[in-house]
């Protein structure tokens, strides 16, 4: 069962973010947020647990040094098969690179692949065990509950419709670009340049860390529409420009591998602090809007408390949100002991400093003397007690048991819906497939008839040109002089012809019909001009 309250910490090399977060039914709250610079480590999260009053509270923080893989897998695997499948390709790759695969704790998440619609895509996220016994150990003596990848946590913040795609750009110490197609994660880039590349450059002017912070919050982009700013506000803009020109050059890389089904780009993480940055990836990236990252849950309207107080700590914000059960599931490094297993309200607390007198008065009626043997009502009492939690074990054990083997036949009920689903939609594509090809191949056989049909006609006209032209030099009467002959349509012939005889010129149509030279033979009457007499004829071939 999800904690109804949280403490995330996001932590980095001298700044320590962190948001308590609540959830009554679905109303998530923000009941307590900051930011710590910090030499010792230890000291700083004792301070914030103190102030927000989190001895008690399940604490959630980001993996650091975290490594991204993908594979894709068939999406007819049972579970089992996949485990294995997953497994397997990271001892690959493992071995390609020269890991010792045994030196990582792992987790991967699942999602449609985009390409290959019969398979799905594994996210893997690994991390070496050292470094995340680092982090566990910066959280000794409290009780740490979640450690998950701020990459997988950050998209939470977004409210995200169903079919919108997105691209979260989180710039922190070191910079994760996660990528949203059809609301689900499906891929992160994970960058070195981060907000510690110009906080160092800026300190090294400063010496204060937490001074060059507030510089980076107070400093001011340039851009097309913007007036012209004066030299001190620009100052540091010199230090902060190289890496935010990096940082968008990759995230202009991204938003063009996927065309345009990604229409909005959100920025978060130290960098969004600093003013107009919003403006500056938008002019950079061209067609693609892009928004400072807003809690979906926070209204712009807090009181005294700004918006922006907010998104400086929207890290520790979906930190404690994973650990309230919101977001991405399967992404928790920290292994469940039997105790994070115990429901609070089962868990004694024992406190060595009680005196005698509470000790007696926590007995009542049944208080023992452990240091006299029992009597025979003791003794019996005993007996009873024993017998009843005998009892309650054995009930437990069997119950246990059979839901163990209930969850197991519905699993296998799943996967077998699922594996005949997946056949039927297999089924379902290679009959589009099939129908489709009929259909193209039913017009390619048109195509070649219509082809053949054209070719047999251009062939006969090329041929019936040549014979007309012999067949009226043998009937022409010498007194006819023809003056144009032209095909003006398919095996249409318009013949225009004179002579000073006009009964030459009938003669001359005569032949044309009798020799069926032409069919549906016409002519004009004739037209005299100084002795020459013109006509029309006209006819087909036949």
């Amino acid at each position: 069962m999800a904690n109804s309250s949280c403490l995330g910490l996001y932590i980095e090399e001298h700044i320590i973010k962190y948001a308590k977060v609540s959830k009554d039914r679905d109303k998530i709250k923000v009941e307590a947020f900051g930011i710590k610079f910090y030499d010792k480590i230890g000291d700083a999260i004792e301070q914030v647990i103190q102030e927000t009053y989190s001895q008690k509270t399940p604490i959630s923080i980001n993996l650091s040094e975290e490594m991204y893989n993908y594979f894709n897998m068939f999406a007819l695997l049972t579970k089992s098969d996949l485990q294995k499948a997953i497994k397997t390709e990271f001892e690959s790759f493992c071995a390609d690179k020269g890991y010792n695969p045994n030196v990582f704790e792992t987790r991967y998440a699942i999602v449609g692949n985009q390409e290959e619609k019969e398979k799905i895509r594994v996210i893997h996220v690994a991390d070496n065990k050292i470094e995340l016994n680092k982090q566990m150990q910066a959280i000794d003596g409290y009780k740490l509950s979640n450690i998950s990848p701020i990459s997988m946590s950050i998209p939470s913040l977004i409210g995200i419709d169903k079919n919108e795609s997105a691209i979260v750009v989180n710039i922190e110490e070191s910079t994760t670009i996660t990528t949203i197609l059809d609301a689900q994660i499906y891929s992160v880039d994970k960058m070195e340049e981060g907000s510690r590349d110009f906080l160092t450059r800026i300190n090294l002017k400063e010496n204060s860390y937490s001074k060059s912070y507030e510089i980076c919050k107070n400093t001011t982009i340039y851009t097309s529409e913007g007036k012209e700013l004066q030299a001190e506000q620009s100052a540091y803009l010199e230090d902060i420009m190289p890496t935010l020109y990096t940082i968008a050059s990759k995230v202009r890389e991204i938003v063009a591998q996927y065309g345009d089904k990604v229409k909005k780009v959100y920025l978060t993480g130290t960098a969004a602090s600093i003013n107009n940055i919003d403006l500056y990836f938008e002019e950079y990236l061209g067609n693609v809007d892009c928004e400072i990252l807003k809690p979906y849950f926070i209204q712009e309207t807090l009181g005294d408390i700004s918006i922006k107080d907010y998104i400086e700590v929207n890290s520790a914000i979906s930190l404690g949100m994973m650990g309230i059960g919101e977001g991405i599931g399967g992404m928790n490094f920290k292994a469940q002991s039997f105790a994070d297993k115990i429901p609070d309200w089962l868990k004694i607390e024992v406190n060595p400093e009680r005196t005698e007198k509470e000790k007696k008065n926590l007995g009542g009626m049944f208080t023992w003397d452990l240091g006299q043997p029992f009597d025979k009502t003791e003794t019996g009492l005993l007996r009873i007690i024993i017998g009843l939690l005998l009892l309650v074990v054995i009930y437990g054990g069997l119950s246990a048991l059979l839901a163990n083997q209930m969850n197991k036949k519905e699993e296998e009920a799943k996967e077998s819906i699922s594996s005949t689903r997946s056949q039927i939609a297999l089924a379902n594509t290679d009959n589009e497939k099939i129908n489709s090809k009929i259909n193209e191949y039913a017009n390619m056989i048109k195509n070649l008839e219509e082809a053949n049909d054209r070719i047999t006609d251009r062939n006969r006209t090329r041929n019936s040109i040549p014979n007309l032209l012999n067949q009226i030099m043998s009937v022409i009467p010498e007194n006819v002089e023809l003056t144009s002959i032209e095909n003006t349509a398919d095996r249409h012939i318009v013949i225009n012809a004179k002579s000073n005889k006009y009964e030459q010129l009938g003669y001359f149509v005569a032949k044309l019909k009798t020799d069926v030279i032409l069919t549906d033979v016409i002519s004009t009457a004739g037209q005299k001009d100084n002795r020459v007499v013109s006509i029309k004829i006209e006819g087909d071939l036949p």
